[in-house]
């Protein structure tokens, strides 16, 4: 009987451990750095080929004339009547420390989280009543 019960315990433990985390392996199968990022900045570009340099003199020698333009849907005056300038347009943030008076701050934060980009939205509404004043 003794027996028995050691096996079934013995069984339970097993099956307890047999789901314990491992190690994980190493995926198979993959290569590595398969493609790279590859970044420049404007002022370390690698300087151009023969090849490109020539492509690209041939390229600017090309008259306007020569240009194939009919794959591009012509713009009417319609489009430019309902154009928008900066539509897409979204401001570049800098973070910066500013001085503002207690109950200021508290007025903003009074409404919950957001506080700094409904100040930022204040005086953006002010600089924009202030250029087209001007």
């Amino acid at each position: 009987m003794c027996l028995f019960w050691w096996r079934i315990q013995h069984a339970l433990k097993m099956a307890l451990k047999s789901f314990a985390s491992s190690v994980p392996e190493k995926p198979s199968g993959m290569r590595e750095n398969v493609m790279s990022m590859v970044r420049y900045k404007r002022n370390e570009l690698p300087p151009l080929s023969e090849k490109q340099k020539a492509e690209l003199r041939k390229l600017s020698d090309k008259p306007d004339s020569d240009i194939d333009y009919s794959d591009i849907a012509p713009l009417d005056t319609a489009f430019w009547k309902n154009a928008t300038q900066g539509q897409f347009y979204r401001p570049v943030k800098t973070q910066t420390s500013v001085r503002i008076d207690a109950d200021v701050l508290a007025w903003l934060k009074e409404t919950g989280k957001g506080y700094q980009t409904r100040l930022n939205a204040i005086l953006r509404e002010a600089m924009l009543r202030d250029l087209h004043r001007k």
